[in-house]
């Protein structure tokens, strides 16, 4: 199955808070806001995939990101 054709209406992993976008190799600033919460479509073990500023999912290296208390 192909998941990225319905991840918008999957639902939500978890929510994490975006900590900064000082990217060394990609341009992050422009999708992500730091201190802005975002949800967690998907996951692996180096990015979260979320809906970002764009309203698009896209996959983030997780260090910019701090998991959010429940």
């Amino acid at each position: 199955m192909m998941i990225h054709l319905n991840w918008h209406e999957r639902p939500t992993i978890k929510t994490v808070v975006c900590n900064h976008t000082n990217a060394e190799k990609y341009i992050v600033h422009n999708v992500l806001t730091p201190g802005r919460e975002y949800e967690v479509k998907n996951e692996t073990d180096d990015f979260y995939f979320i809906i970002d500023n764009r309203g698009k999912v896209g996959g983030y290296y997780k260090h910019y990101f701090t998991e959010k208390a429940v």
